[in-house]
């Protein structure tokens, strides 16, 4: 059917609230807010807030007492959440570049990417390449001009200059490439089997790009999850859902302790953040939480 609402004035977005039942206590910061976040975006932090409908799902009207100031407090949460997230992915994704491009280039040579050979036949290095080289050439990195304006070649680069360009997709694609026993010289200091590593890559890039995209992380379910885990640290009750943001938080803290020795600081900070919230049992089983989530063997 057409769409037929208008948009409406800050103003009426917040009349519309009102009359929801949003409990309002200062007028003009409430407008600033939907000035600031806008009135989409917030809408699904005020979600959860929502009455049950009599027939099933979410009424639009909100819970008896909801305030502005609460739903600002969840979306800060959120906000903060994938900031931790992506402090760890940063930590992640650097040391994997270095353990990917160090092998590679310790094993091939400098330009042993470039060379189809040492890739999986299935595997589209052409395209890989191609992508990589467009990366370089788009690059306004100093090293990369010195490079270019001092050597032949170019965009072709050695691996370990172009570990600064690869994206963490890029890396993803790479590692899945990657012949076995290349992959398994990457996976095992992780102790980690090599097919659960590219997995892993996968599922991690698809959490950085919500993340970079300053989308909802907290409660999401997740389009791309990480394969299934027979150990009982992996499955139900000890994780109740792989779709869910506690998995992911599960496979950052294991792989910071495996990197960097603990990632304990990482680990407090997110609880911290996650205690307040998962008190709350509804919203602990939305982050895919289990009632002993901080005892978990792979959080504690």
């Amino acid at each position: 059917m057409p769409y037929a609402k208008q948009a409406l004035s800050f103003a009426d977005q917040l009349a519309l609230l009102e009359r929801r039942g949003l409990k309002v206590a200062d007028r003009p910061a409430a407008l600033d807010v939907l000035a600031r976040v806008s009135y989409y975006r917030l809408s699904a932090y005020w979600y959860p807030f929502r009455q049950s409908a009599p027939q099933g799902g979410k009424s639009s009207d909100l819970q008896p007492g909801t305030s502005l100031e609460a739903i600002q407090s969840l979306y800060e949460f959120d906000r903060q959440l994938r900031l931790l997230v992506l402090d760890a992915l940063e930590r992640i994704e650097v040391a994997l570049r270095t353990a990917v491009t160090y092998h590679l280039g310790m094993r091939y040579g400098a330009f042993g990417h470039e060379d189809p050979q040492h890739f999986h036949l299935q595997f589209d290095h052409t395209g890989w390449v191609d992508r990589l080289h467009d990366e370089t050439q788009r690059s306004s990195d100093a090293f990369v001009a010195h490079y270019q304006e001092n050597y032949q070649g170019f965009p072709s680069m050695p691996v370990w200059m172009m570990s600064e360009l690869i994206s963490v997709g890029s890396l993803s694609r790479l590692f899945k490439g990657m012949q076995n026993p290349d992959k398994k010289a990457i996976a095992d200091p992780l102790s980690l089997h090599p097919k659960r590593l590219q997995d892993w890559l996968h599922v991690l890039t698809y959490v950085r790009n919500v993340c970079a995209h300053h989308s909802r992380l907290w409660n999401r379910d997740l389009s791309i999850k990480p394969m299934t885990m027979n150990e009982p640290e992996w499955s139900a009750p000890l994780l109740p859902r792989r779709d869910k943001l506690f998995c992911i938080l599960l496979m950052l803290r294991y792989l910071l302790r495996q990197q960097s020795g603990n990632g304990v600081a990482w680990r407090d900070a997110c609880n911290a953040l996650l205690v307040p919230i998962a008190n709350n049992p509804a919203w602990r089983n939305s982050m895919g939480m289990g009632p002993n989530w901080q005892a978990h063997p792979y959080w504690a």
